[in-house]
């Protein structure tokens, strides 16, 4: 009898531990063996038996911002075309706080082409590249070797373009994210001018064009890039801030004159 007793004892009081642990939120007892969680969620999305089967439904991948410049890009048979795929292209995020997008100047049939790093304020306002006290200077530069981006003469006319087409915030230097979305349109621009001579203005243009860095020491050494020779020079920002680099300009732009033929 006492037995009895002291088993209703112990089923009373489990029992009432069972409520307290249910009023406390508990769902779920400790068992004796583990539960393998991984499992039972694989036997969970796993279809049963005999089951029809389900259609596969695709998984959409995002964008490769590159892999649509190169494709918009590509697409672009003249440059009216490729100025339009430009503005168009929505995945740079300089855009959305740039208020013109800054294509080009100068004659397109120059033999000379220009490729600078990025829009400034100036530029920026006004949708074209190198308008400032640094495009003041540059215009300078080449008048003295008698060059012009206002000339119709192709062998006296030069034509600029920029890497990056919109104004980083607070002029910084583009991130090499967005010097890889810009460089297929980059690319075809220059096959689309065909120039005979390319001069790369500063740090972001060498990068985008010969994947390197540091000016003053690729200055006035030329390299090839799209099948060209291509000139780096100092950008003439840098010159404003460093007046003493200006006699090595100079002898870049004598040089650049003598490859010209001019």
């Amino acid at each position: 009898m006492d037995g009895l007793h002291g088993d209703a004892a112990d089923w009373d009081l489990a029992l009432a531990l069972l409520e307290w642990q249910v009023d406390l939120g508990v769902t779920e007892a400790i068992l004796d063996a583990p539960v393998d969680r991984y499992a039972l969620a694989e036997a969970a999305v796993r279809p049963a038996v005999g089951a029809a089967e389900q259609p596969a439904v695709p998984v959409a991948r995002a964008a490769d911002p590159v892999d649509e410049a190169r494709r918009a890009a590509e697409a672009a048979g003249s440059l009216e075309a490729l100025r339009e795929a430009v503005a168009a292209y929505e995945h740079c995020d300089l855009k959305r706080g740039a208020r013109n997008t800054v294509f080009c100047d100068g004659n397109p049939l120059a033999r000379l082409m220009l490729i600078g790093e990025a829009p400034g304020r100036e530029e920026d306002a006004a949708g074209r590249p190198f308008v400032g006290r640094a495009g003041q200077l540059l215009d300078r530069m080449l008048a003295a070797i008698g060059i012009s981006r206002t000339s119709p003469d192709p062998e006296a006319a030069i034509y600029i373009t920029n890497v990056m087409p919109w104004r980083p915030p607070q002029n910084r230097d583009p991130s090499a994210a967005e010097v890889a979305m810009m460089k297929p349109f980059l690319a075809r621009h220059v096959e689309l001018v065909a120039p005979e001579v390319i001069v790369l203005m500063g740090n972001t243009a060498c990068a985008a064009v010969l994947g390197r860095t540091g000016i003053t020491r690729l200055r006035g050494r030329w390299a090839e890039a799209y099948g060209r020779p291509v000139l780096p020079m100092c950008h003439p920002a840098y010159l404003l801030r460093q007046p003493e680099a200006k006699r090595e300009s100079w002898a870049d732009l004598l040089d650049l004159k003598a490859r010209l033929g001019r």
